[in-house]
C-alpha cells in the first residue's frame, strides 16, 4: 500500500516506511522529527521543473506531463522505489508541498500504480 503525507504532519503509526521525494530538505523539520526512512531526492523533480511549476495550479496539466518524462528517464531512482514498495507492506510518500493535490508525489503515486 503506497500513502501520501505532508511531511508536516506527525508521523504514524500507520505510515510504514516513510520515503521523503522532495529535491530540498523541508523548511523547519528536523530530521530527528520528520523520522524519514529514505530521501530518495533523486526521484524529485528537477530544480528546473520545479522553480517552473512553482505550485501554480495552472499549469499542473504540463508539470504532471513534463515530470513523467523526467521520471521515465530517471530508471535508476524509480526502481529504487517500486523495490522498497514491494518489500515493504506499507510505504508513506512524504513532501512538503502545501497543496497536496497537486504535487509530485501525486505523480509519483500515479506512475507506480
Amino acid at each position: 500500500m503506497v500513502k501520501l503525507k505532508r511531511i508536516y504532519e506527525p508521523a504514524g503509526r500507520g505510515d510504514g516506511y516513510r520515503v521523503l521525494v522532495d529535491r530540498l530538505w523541508p523548511r523547519g523539520v528536523s530530521k530527528a522529527k520528520a523520522k524519514v526512512d529514505v530521501w530518495l531526492k533523486d526521484i524529485a523533480p528537477s530544480d528546473k521543473l520545479r522553480k517552473w511549476f512553482g505550485h501554480d495550479v495552472k499549469r499542473w496539466p504540463e508539470f504532471k506531463k513534463k515530470y513523467l518524462t523526467e521520471l521515465k528517464k530517471n530508471r535508476a531512482a524509480v526502481l529504487e522505489l517500486k523495490k522498497i514498495i514491494r518489500q515493504k507492506k506499507t510505504v508513506t510518500l512524504l513532501y512538503g508541498a502545501k497543496d497536496e493535490e497537486h504535487n509530485q508525489a501525486v505523480v509519483i503515486k500515479s506512475l507506480i500504480k
